[in-house]
């Protein structure tokens, strides 16, 4: 934002805003908040008017809801696990996807302009979800002590080597998993927050605190801003799809009777 004449870029105190609902003292929603909970509404609300009266014909949209539906299906589940394994996770997946999907989006809204997943708690939710599920697959399907065994000792392995393979593929498939995918959304959505932000604060910059004849800058850091918000567009869907897509990898991975 600009200060003055001073041109104060985004920081990291964007991400922790002040509350906006308080109740007996305590803080209960910030900014970050509203957007997670108003794109939860929103997706419901598209979920259940466009499955409401589902027709042989579908009208454009349930057609876009179908469209969303079978690409995580077929792109994603069937792919990856299989149409007889994949039936089973499709409900998840299809969730998992549309809910990041619209928390990434808000990050672009007019008005709220920060991501519902750009703080640490989204992230994290999602990614606890993803990581008992791949476990609970593999327990289910081999038993706890195979399914330790299938995911800590690869077929092959010298005798000698076991111990140290055992200690980097538990490292690799119980704590970098989780921690990879929450820290790859997170990351992310936040860079883009800063991008975007830096772009419209300098915009602002440019027209309210410089001479007259400077504020033609202002044009380049807008449109910047307008392209990036496209981009921005691009990633939200691009983040939600990786994070779908390996929380099926895992899935699949646990599924395998021999990594």
């Amino acid at each position: 934002m600009a200060d003055g004449n001073v041109f104060t870029p985004p920081s990291i105190t964007d991400f922790f805003p002040d509350a906006i609902l308080t109740i007996g003292g305590v803080d209960i929603m910030t900014r970050i908040n509203l957007a997670q909970v108003l794109a939860t509404i929103v997706l419901v609300l598209l979920l259940v008017l466009g499955t409401r009266r589902l027709t042989v014909v579908p009208g454009r949209f349930q057609s876009v809801l179908e469209f969303g539906f079978g690409f995580v299906r077929n792109n994603i589940a069937y792919d990856l696990l299989g149409e007889k394994d994949g039936r089973r996770f499709v409900p998840l997946l299809t969730a998992m996807f549309l809910t990041i999907l619209f928390m990434n989006v808000t990050g672009v809204v007019p008005g709220i302009n920060i991501a519902g997943t750009s703080v640490i708690g989204a992230p994290l939710v999602f990614a606890l979800v993803a990581y008992v599920v791949f476990i609970y697959a593999g327990i289910k399907k081999h038993g706890a002590f195979r399914y330790l065994k299938n995911s800590l000792l690869p077929g092959g392995v010298p005798i000698y080597l076991a111990p140290m393979i055992m200690v980097i593929e538990f490292i690799s498939t119980f704590i970098v998993r989780p921690v990879s995918l929450t820290l790859r959304l997170l990351m992310n959505m936040m860079v883009g927050h800063f991008m975007l932000a830096l772009f419209f604060a300098a915009t602002n910059f440019f027209v309210l605190s410089l001479p007259s004849l400077m504020g033609v800058f202002s044009i380049g850091s807008f449109a910047m801003g307008l392209l990036f918000m496209l981009f921005e567009l691009f990633v939200a869907f691009l983040q939600a799809y990786v994070f779908t897509i390996l929380t099926a990898v895992y899935i699949q991975l646990s599924l395998a009777d021999e990594h």
